[in-house]
């Protein structure tokens, strides 16, 4: 093929990406999506506000910037003079999402279906695949599940930037927290990899299959509504939190007599912290002053890095729920 017909497919091929995208968006109406169920009303609202706190203060900082040295108000984003942070106690706008922007609202039976097709894979699947009941076919499960795990915020990374090259939407604190998950989920697989989780040939080739056709699977379906996307990935993530539960629940005396991993300890107690409590959006005060909100779990054994793990894994249902 010569150099100018590549050039002329290219720019098909972009023109195309660009009229599918408008065509996907003419015809799913957008509504302001209602927040879903998280794990109660009030831990919902408490995530609601800490997120909606740190967009406001990237939304205030950008109008500090834009207006005149001279000025005694600040008006904000959505137009409003406000300087005071929501309260727990007050109703808080929903920021533009994603969700909000392109998504349609899930209808509960859709939902339901989510959480069962999850429940037969892994039933079909993964306990087959993975069975055991010693501790290495545990590390080696976790390794798989953790793999599979971070595919969904590569997929919705690469679905904002595909709006954001193509001038469709953009707002970075959404790339942020996506990219905080899947740094954290990085982080789990570091930790499996140095359990030894990664030993066998079958399989590391069942994790990678399985994660380069979910990565796919994802990006449509983040294409095609977001909303579907983050609920799929919420049922995913509530499995992980109950597998994680039950192994700490079955094997953790014998994990609190075996050390933490070094990858374990730099993640959570000993490195650098930023990108874990930018994870934590919904924790972020409206004081300068957060450290004493943040989440500083402790990690000396095996049993506190699983239950970290735990953790984390509530902390990914929370924000699937809210977005």
């Amino acid at each position: 093929m010569s150099s100018k017909n590549m050039i002329w497919t290219a720019l098909f091929l972009v023109a195309g990406c660009n009229w599918g995208v408008t065509v996907t968006r003419a015809f799913c109406v957008t509504p302001t999506t209602p927040l879903r169920k998280a794990f109660t009303t009030d831990r919902r609202l408490e995530y609601q506000v800490g997120l909606s706190s740190r967009i406001s203060r990237v939304e205030r900082h950008r109008s500090w910037s834009a207006s005149s040295s001279s000025s005694k108000s600040v008006t904000l984003h959505q137009g409003r003079e406000d300087e005071a942070e929501p309260s727990l106690t007050q109703e808080t706008k929903k920021p533009i999402s994603p969700a909000s922007e392109f998504g349609t609202p899930l209808p509960e039976s859709a939902s339901n279906f989510n959480k069962a097709a999850v429940g037969i894979i892994k039933n079909a699947v993964f306990d087959i695949l993975f069975a055991g009941d010693s501790l290495d076919r545990s590390y080696a499960r976790f390794y798989a599940l953790e793999t599979i795990a971070r595919m969904p915020y590569f997929s919705y990374l690469s679905v904002l930037h595909l709006y954001e090259t193509l001038g469709k939407w953009r707002r970075a604190e959404y790339m942020k927290i996506h990219f905080a998950e899947s740094w954290n989920e990085l982080h789990h697989l570091l930790i499996m990899e140095e359990l030894g989780g990664n030993a066998r040939f079958q399989d590391r080739f069942v994790a990678q299959h399985v994660a380069f056709g979910y990565y796919w699977f994802v990006v449509a379906a983040y294409l095609f509504n977001p909303i579907l996307a983050y609920n799929l990935n919420e049922a995913v993530e509530e499995h992980a939190f109950e597998t994680y539960e039950k192994f700490v629940e079955q094997y953790g005396d014998t994990l609190e007599q075996l050390e933490a991993p070094q990858v374990a300890k730099d993640y959570y107690s000993e490195g650098d912290l930023y990108m874990f409590d930018a994870m934590h959006s919904h924790q972020t005060s409206s004081s300068s002053c957060e450290s004493d909100l943040r989440r500083r779990p402790k990690c000396e054994t095996l049993r506190d890095v699983f239950c970290n793990i735990r953790d984390d894994e509530a902390e990914h249902v929370r924000t699937m729920a809210y977005l």
